[in-house]
């Protein structure tokens, strides 16, 4: 693994001292994306999406991208659309989602009111922090740690809520610990939508 590091690095040198064009295949999502200044998304032989590593990230055409790119990878979790005047909401269990409106331009989310999508949220847009807690109200909800994995630098919480695993990438200063129960936020600006049956991205 160190020298697969090592490698990549040396790569990204003999790239910018050649001055010419690579073609690199990999599997590895942090390969491409440390590496590349475009990536070429593939899944059985198609193209899925081809763009800046950054814009991948921020902008996947669809859920394959979007669980692709990122690591840990985006969590996805089966939701309905639903309105209460000129609000839309994710919905899942005893949860409301309030969504900015910003995630409803061109009217896109009118089409699937009342039915169900899958929303995305990546672990680094999923807080414990009291101060997140604080900020983003209208999305707290409330999960079970199952697993807790501490990095180093931050700490993974693996989680479940309502039947579904999900994961936040959090601060070493989190307190929680296997079995309880806590609060999370996810941060609504970050939240992604896709359509269930195309897996197209609804909005990001």
């Amino acid at each position: 693994a160190k020298l697969r590091a090592q490698m990549r690095t040396e790569l990204s040198k003999l790239h910018l001292r050649l001055g010419t064009t690579f073609i690199y295949v990999t599997h590895d999502q942090t390969e491409a994306m440390t590496m590349g200044d475009r990536i070429v998304v593939m899944k059985d032989g198609l193209v899925q999406q081809v763009d800046k590593p950054q814009a991948l990230y921020s902008h996947p055409c669809n859920m394959f991208v979007a669980g692709f790119i990122g690591s840990p990878q985006m969590n996805f979790i089966d939701v309905t659309i639903e309105q209460e005047g000129g609000q839309f909401f994710a919905v899942f269990g005893d949860y409301k989602i309030a969504l900015p409106e910003s995630k409803n331009k061109d009217g896109k989310l009118q089409a699937y009111i009342g039915r169900e999508v899958v929303l995305g949220i990546r672990p680094e847009n999923v807080h414990d922090e009291p101060e997140y807690l604080e900020q983003f109200k209208d999305s707290i909800i409330k999960a079970t740690v199952e697993v807790t994995e501490m990095m180093g630098a931050e700490t993974f919480l693996y989680l479940n809520c309502e039947g579904s695993s999900f994961t936040a990438r959090v601060a070493t200063t989190s307190t929680a610990n296997a079995n309880d129960v806590i609060d999370v936020a996810l941060e609504p600006e970050k939240i992604f939508l896709f359509d269930k049956d195309t897996e197209q991205t609804i909005c990001d």
